[in-house]
């Protein structure tokens, strides 16, 4: 057994925030972060990520055809994992990302204005709707944006690269201050 302590660091910290009255830029808690793999095509897997994700908005989010993220703000214990890597046991594969992925949350009356400084989604609310999520770069970090509400969006980003693509954020939203 090692003499050392395992010590967690958000990737963030301490937790930043950055707001004007047209858009703010607020890091999330680092709870939980699951992807699923769907093993072989055909199985309906939502009604069980949906069971596995509770009560909270947008929990389940498309990660590319047969793959999902399942996130939430709160730590997942380990019981909790496998419960749900045994419930998607024989139709998908589980990988717990909680350790290397973080959230942002982006808001506010000039949103999407903002991030399309860095990406080249059509962000406008009829092409991409509450609750639709796309794999994109944003400046030059690939990340995985999720549009909460009308003036809202969720970026989650590797670990590694959080700190850049808050510069990034900062940087966009200058002109909004």
């Amino acid at each position: 057994m090692s003499e050392f302590a395992i010590v967690h660091r958000s990737a963030l910290a301490p937790a930043p925030r950055v707001a004007s009255h047209r858009i703010a830029i607020i890091a999330l808690p680092e709870g939980h972060v699951v992807q699923v793999f769907e093993r072989a095509p055909g199985a309906d897997l939502l009604a069980v990520l949906a069971d596995a994700a509770g009560t909270a908005p947008h929990a389940v989010r498309t990660a590319g055809p047969g793959q999902w993220f399942i996130v939430g703000d709160e730590p997942l214990p380990r019981d909790t994992f496998l419960d749900l890597a045994n419930a998607l046991g024989p139709h998908a594969a589980t990988v717990d990302q909680s350790h290397g992925r973080v959230r942002i949350r982006v808001e506010g009356t000039v949103v999407e204005r903002m991030l399309a400084k860095g990406t080249a989604i059509d962000l406008d609310i009829g092409a991409f709707p509450v609750g639709h999520s796309a794999a994109t770069l944003l400046g030059h970090v690939s990340v995985h944006l999720t549009r909460l509400d009308a003036t809202a969006f969720e970026i989650m980003v590797l670990r590694g690269f959080a700190s850049s693509l808050w510069e990034g954020l900062e940087r966009m939203s200058a002109e909004f201050g």
